[in-house]
Parts: C-alpha cells; structure tokens; sequence
C-alpha cells in the first residue's frame, strides 16, 4: 500500500513540448521507412548467452533473406569476438552490394579507430557514434556542463572523419546519436547535432544520419512525435540528414512512439525482430512492418514465412517470442471463445463466396496466409468454445459441412468430452466423437450396411434390397419407396419397427475430383416428436445417403 501514497512525491509528469500548431496527428504512414536491423548488436547485448559466431551469421543470413537493406552488425571495440565477426563479414565478401553495415562506437578515439578498422575493405559502411546528452547522464554519470558534452560529440566527429579519409576506397556514411534524447532538453540535442554536422559537411546527396533514440521511454507516444517533429523544423541543414528512430519499449509502446514519429516526419526507424534489446526491448520491427501491410502498404520486408522466422530468432536469441506477441504468437490467429468463433467462421465463408479481394474476416486484422500460416489454426477448441468452433474444426480437418441444426445436435457431446478432459480438444477428439455420436466408420453398430441394390419399379416407385447386419448377424432386407433415401426409410421401419420421417437432407462433396468422397446428412423426425440426426460419408453419393439413414436408425435404438 505505500506504493500508492508516494508517487506525486517521488514521480513528475514528462514536461510538455511547445508545438501548438503540431502537423503529425493529421498525416498517415503511406511509404515504408528505411529499416535497421540491430539484433546483432542492442539485441545481441541484452541477452543473458550473446551470440557466438555461428548464431551471429545465421541471423546474418536471416536478416538478408527479410529483406533489410541496413544492419547494424555489432560494437567492435568491445572485444575479440565482436572484431573479428565484423572483419570477416567484409572480408568474405559475405555482404551484398545493396546493404550497408553498420557499427556502434562510443565517442572516444581509440574505439572509433578500431570501428574503422573492422570494417577495412567495405564497399559500403555506416559508423555511429554516440554520447549521452541528458542532463541525468550530464549530472550524475559524466559531471560535465553542456560545452563538455558537445565537445565530446565534436571530437568525435573530426576523428571518424579523420578516419574515413585513411579508407577512400570505401562509401563511408556517418550516424550520429545524441544518446538519451528522449530525456534530453531539445534544444541541446539539436544544438549538438548541428555542431556535428557541420564537421562532417553532410550534404543532400550524402547526408548525415541523426538517430534520435528514446533511450528512456519516458513519455507517451504523442510526446516523442512531438520531439521529433520540433527536432526536424528546427535543424539547420534538414535536407542533409536522414532523421532516424530508435525506440524503447519501457512503458510498452515504442512500436506506437515510432509510427507516431514517421508521421511527425522520420526517415528511418532501427529495430529488432520481434522487440529484442535492452530492458524491455526495442521496437519490433515484425510489429510494425505488418501494421503497415494491413493498412495497405509495402513495408518492403518479408514475413511470409513468419514460422521460419520465429525459429531462427529464437534459436539464435534462446529466447522464446510469446504465444500473444503481435502477428507471431502461437495463439495470436487463434479463437477459443464461441462468439469469436462463430464470426470467424462466418467471415471465411464470406470471403470464399463473395470472392472478396479486400480482408474482411471479424477477429483477424491480417490473413494468415500472408505470413505462411494455415487455417487450421483459426479455431480451437476448449470448454469456453461454442458451435462454431468444433464446426471449423471439422470442416477443416474431415471437410464436414455441419447443417447448423446438426451443429446444435452435437454441441452437448462435445462440452461433455472438454468437462471431461480439462483441456483443449484436438481435431482427433472431435472426430472420435463425432464418429462416436453419429456410429460413422465405427465397427460397433446395432445395424450394419453390408451390401444394397437399387431399381425402378414400373410404378416408378424405387425399390431397395440389401443384406443388413444386426447386432452382427446378417439379414436380408428390402423396401418400396418414392426415392432411394424413402425406401430405405420404409425397409427400416418394416424389418425393424423403426418409424423415422425425413426432416432435411443435405449432402456436398468431400474434396474435388473424380476421387471425392461425399458427405450425406439426414434429421429425422421420431413419433414422439424427437429428432435424430444421421450421418453417411462414401465414395458413393447414393450409398452415403443409404448410410446416413442406418445413422439415424443407430441412433434411434440407443436412445
């Protein structure tokens, strides 16, 4: 209870920024960013084993196969390992002509010199420099005043740019960032920018990139927008700088921090897949490509195959992407609930019959087609599960097209195996259930179809003869009617008494081709005034419907 009493005194609310004629709120994301990857380096830091080498190049290879163009490789004065991983990515030749590496140094000249040096024989390489700027970070880690701080950030600059004129066979780019700007007083942080700019004389054709990170999220979303678009209209030299995000996920929102911030005008945004990184994560860079595909637009990176994905970066990370993470969790594409369910199942039947190009399935915001996923996975099915979902389960697992009445008539079998069990169903459960309840393909019948024949009467009546087991004993039968369905009707009732009046019958195809099975379904009426359903599936669409009378009469005799 003493949390409750203090935070007015120990907290203060994130100060405002000035910009009452702000622009963000009113524009949408129509264009994908630039994107950097840096799960080699801020993801590779935060995990409790790093990344050996093997794991470093599969992820390498992974990041390729996406699609990212910009990948941040790792912090090269931080050890043997790190070095030596990035000087052989260039000197295997193993980084394609269309990405660019980049590596992380603080602002000190020995660790830039040894920046440069692993990247010696690029065709093409970024190298960030950082130093904090905060007045927390000025305060109370470094003890220095504002002129020392843009000091450090300026003497830093004159030696990457010392540096890259050593290597001229190589495009150097330089990144800048004026870490824990997010805390930063922002006025400072572009006067820094500024001074570094001005070393380095980035021009629009070869601009500077400025990565303005919330090291800290310290504030909502709209605050950080707010930040980035003060930062750009304010920036002597804008048209020479690629204006970069790198977002934390401290109050969990830094994927909604970034795309508030590419509206207030960003170019760029630095990531990891599925929010790796630092304390809570960075931004996610699944998360916030595949918002931009369901509103439309190309993030130019793929997760087609998100399974694959998932299995690498878990791999690599040996850290598990939760079952309820945006897009990629297990469950995410996954409905227990009955109501879910059942608009679900509506929604694929429409988009099927409608031919719809446009998504519009209730619950899932994207199809998970696009990302290699199948439907099976839609539904599941436990006790909180109603009609709709054991339905979908079967149809997608025995191409069984349940009558919603016949739904109905099953639904009690199924919530007594998920009482029972205490646990989700599997499509096996629901089928042996459904074989169960309906005697479909079981050995165990009252009545058996052994063999049958169908002819014309010349009354035009149709006239069924069969050999049925009872209780395992064959008997031979037959039965006038004014169909096939009738006749065996009338069979029924003569050789055993049965009196069952058809209801409805529907059949359908199981599966296309000359080899499909058929489906048949029959609700019969009792003379109490019950009903009994029954079920045939054949290779024959006649002998199914002759099974689904034997069905019912099953059923009938248990009752």
């Amino acid at each position: 209870m003493s949390m409750l009493k203090t935070p007015s005194a120990k907290y203060s609310a994130f100060p405002q920024i000035d910009l009452p004629d702000r622009q963000w709120p009113t524009r949408t994301i129509t264009a994908p960013p630039r994107w950097l990857s840096t799960d080699l380096r801020d993801g590779n830091q935060s995990i409790i084993d790093p990344m050996d080498a093997h794991k470093k190049n599969r992820f390498f290879d992974l990041l390729l196969e996406v699609g990212v163009k910009e990948i941040e490789v790792g912090f090269p004065s931080a050890g043997e390992t790190e070095f030596d991983f990035i000087s052989s990515l260039v000197k295997s030749d193993r980084v394609p002509d269309d990405v660019m590496v980049q590596v992380l140094t603080q602002s000190r000249e020995d660790l830039i010199r040894t920046s440069f040096a692993s990247l010696e024989g690029a065709g093409a390489a970024i190298v960030h420099l950082y130093n904090a700027v905060s007045p927390a970070w000025r305060d109370i880690v470094f003890g220095m005043s504002r002129d020392e701080v843009r000091e450090i950030a300026v003497a830093g600059a004159k030696v990457m740019r010392d540096e890259a004129g050593k290597q001229p066979n190589t495009d150097w780019h330089f990144q800048y960032s004026p870490e824990t700007f997010s805390t930063a007083e922002i006025d400072f942080s572009i006067e820094v920018c500024a001074a570094v700019m001005e070393v380095l004389a980035p021009t629009p054709d070869h601009p500077i990139i400025l990565n303005l990170p919330a090291t800290v999220e310290a504030a909502t979303p709209n605050i950080y927008a707010d930040q980035i678009e003060y930062f750009i209209r304010n920036l002597p030299g804008r048209e020479s700088a690629v204006i970069s995000l790198h977002t934390h996920n401290d109050r969990g929102t830094g994927v909604a921090a970034a795309e508030l911030a590419l509206m207030a005008g960003a170019d760029r945004v630095e990531g990891c897949l599925f929010g790796n990184g630092e304390r809570t994560g960075n931004c996610c860079l699944v998360t916030m490509a595949l918002n931009m595909y369901t509103q439309g637009v190309n993030p130019g990176l793929d997760f087609s195959d998100i399974d694959r994905v998932i299995e690498t970066v878990e791999y690599c990370n040996e850290l598990p992407v939760h079952q309820r993470h945006p897009y990629g969790g297990e469950l995410v594409y996954t409905a227990f609930s009955g109501s879910h369910q059942d608009a679900i199942k509506k929604g694929f039947s429409a988009h099927q019959t409608q031919n719809d190009e446009q998504w519009r399935v209730p619950y899932l915001p994207i199809d998970p087609a696009d990302l290699g996923r199948n439907y099976e996975a839609v539904i599941r099915v436990n006790s909180q599960s109603g009609k709709g979902g054991f339905a979908w389960v079967l149809e997608q697992d025995q191409g069984l097209k349940l009558p919603k009445r016949m739904q109905a008539d099953f639904a009690p079998h199924v919530q007594a195996m998920a009482d029972e069990l205490g646990r989700e169903l599997e499509a096996p459960d629901i089928w042996n259930a459904f074989r169960a309840a309906y005697h479909v393909q079981t050995d165990e019948k009252h009545f058996q179809l052994v063999d049958y024949q169908e002819r014309r009467a010349s009354d035009g009546t149709r006239l069924f003869t069969g050999t049925i087991a009872v209780q395992g004993k064959e008997q031979n039968v037959s039965g006038r009617g004014n169909g096939l369905i009738s006749s065996v009707l009338t069979t029924i009732e003569e050789a055993f008494g049965l009196n069952l009046q058809v209801a409805d019958y529907s059949e359908h195809a199981l599966g296309t081709g000359r080899d499909a099975r058929a489906a048949a379904y029959l609700e019969c009426k009792t003379p109490d005034g019950g009903t009994i359903w029954g079920v045939g599936i054949d290779e024959d669409v006649a002998t199914a419907s002759v099974r689904s009378v034997l069905s019912a009469a099953n059923s009938a005799v248990r009752q």
